[in-house]
C-alpha cells in the first residue's frame, strides 16, 4: 500500500525513519535511498550502499554492496512479533581459500551477532541465511580465476522507532563482509553531510 500523502504517513514511521538521518558512517560507504517494497508492508523504505576503496574515486574497487530495508505494520505482524521490521541484505567477493572454508558461515553469522552487539542493538526474533557461490569459468573465460561471492541476508524486529543504531549495525556487518579492519579504539566516522 503506498500512502497517498505525506498526511497519511504515520508519524510514528516518520520519526522512524528521521532516526536514521545523521548517522555516521565510515567514509567508505556509499549511501543511496531507494523505494522500498510495496507489498510486504503497509510502510517501507530503503537504502542501497557500497563499500569502496575510496569514496570518489573512478578507480575505486567496490568491496561489498548491500541493502537496508525498513518495514512497518502499525497493526505489527505476527510473524515480526512487532511493527517495525528490518530486512538487510550484504554482498561481498572473498579471496577463494576464505571461501572454501567450511566455516565460513558460521563466520560470517557471527559477523553479523557481533554487528549489532556493538552498535547496542537487541534484535528481536531475528533470522537469516549465509550463501556462498563459488564461480570457475571455462571455455574463452577459463584464463579468469576461480570468485566466491558471500551473501548474508538477516532481519529481525526493532524494540522502537529509534532504528539509527540499526543502520550502524548494518554499516559495520557490511565493511566487516569487504575485509576492512575495525575502527581504532575511539574514533568515529564523521557524519554524513
Amino acid at each position: 500500500m503506498t500512502p497517498a500523502g505525506p498526511e497519511d504517513v504515520p508519524a510514528e514511521f516518520v520519526r522512524a525513519l528521521r532516526s536514521l538521518r545523521g548517522v555516521p558512517l565510515r567514509p567508505e560507504i556509499v549511501l543511496d535511498e531507494v523505494p522500498g517494497p510495496a507489498r510486504i508492508a503497509p510502510f517501507s523504505a530503503a537504502l542501497t550502499a557500497e563499500v569502496r576503496t575510496a569514496r570518489r574515486s573512478v578507480a575505486a574497487e567496490d568491496l561489498a554492496s548491500g541493502r537496508f530495508v525498513v518495514l512497518y505494520d502499525p497493526e505489527g505482524q505476527e510473524a515480526w512479533e512487532g511493527s517495525f521490521r528490518l530486512v538487510t541484505l550484504v554482498r561481498a567477493s572473498l579471496e577463494a581459500e576464505v571461501g572454501a572454508d567450511p566455516m565460513l558461515a558460521e563466520v560470517a553469522w557471527s559477523w553479523f551477532r557481533d554487528a549489532l552487539a556493538s552498535a547496542g542493538v537487541d534484535p528481536h526474533a531475528a533470522g537469516g541465511t549465509v550463501t556462498r557461490v563459488l564461480s570457475q569459468s571455462f571455455g574463452a573465460l577459463d584464463r579468469r580465476d576461480e570468485q566466491t561471492e558471500l551473501e548474508i541476508r538477516a532481519s529481525w524486529t526493532s524494540w522502537d522507532e529509534q532504528l539509527g543504531p540499526h543502520l550502524t549495525a548494518w554499516s559495520t556487518l557490511m565493511c566487516t563482509a569487504a575485509g576492512l579492519p575495525p575502527l581504532p579504539e575511539g574514533v568515529v566516522p564523521l557524519p554524513r553531510r
